[in-house]
């Protein structure tokens, strides 16, 4: 639960953009493990990762400044698909970082890489397919809209091969 509020205060009152940070440039967001967020084995907990790189994302938007452009068009991050593959464990008290990037998208996703690290070691990897939404409608936006927002004239990079491979195997991609 305490996840949850920072997200919502990551969200609400997001941090200062950064001068120059482009939608391909990675977010570093550095956290210290909780009591709250370990499990009975007393390491960090495999949906707590999740609320981490919730909480990571939003940081990534506000780095780019994209929140007062996102509310203007009334577009909202949605999750369609991810997965998370662990390493090592993180246990209380450890610092650690989230650095967050797009590796690319299509028209109707934007694929995130999302990297827990303690020094040089990592720790887990998650891959995330997210998608925008009209506030009110729901109506799907296409990710091509949103990048071009936060980022005009950028075309998006080839997705790294293994991206693409599980955008296809969860059937996220693009189909056209």
């Amino acid at each position: 639960m305490a996840r949850q509020f920072q997200l919502v205060r990551t969200t609400v009152r997001p941090r200062p953009a950064i001068p120059g940070q482009g939608i391909l440039d990675p977010s570093v967001l550095h956290l210290r493990v909780r009591p709250a967020d370990l499990d009975v084995y007393l390491h960090v907990n495999n949906g707590v990762y999740l609320q981490m790189m919730d909480v990571a994302r939003s940081a990534y938007i506000a780095d780019l400044g994209g929140f007062p452009l996102l509310k203007k068009k009334r577009w909202y991050p949605v999750v369609a698909a991810q997965t998370v593959s662990y390493r090592r464990s993180l246990t209380l008290g450890q610092r650690f970082t989230i650095t967050t990037r797009v590796v690319g998208w299509d028209p109707r996703v934007i694929y995130l890489e999302q990297l827990f690290t303690r020094g040089d070691e990592l720790c887990a990897r998650g891959l995330v397919a997210g998608r925008f939404l009209t506030h009110g409608s729901g109506a799907r936006v296409p990710a091509t809209d949103v990048a071009s927002l936060l980022a005009p004239g950028v075309p998006s990079p080839p997705l790294p091969a293994d991206v693409d491979q599980w955008a296809r195997a969860i059937d996220v991609a693009h189909r056209g």
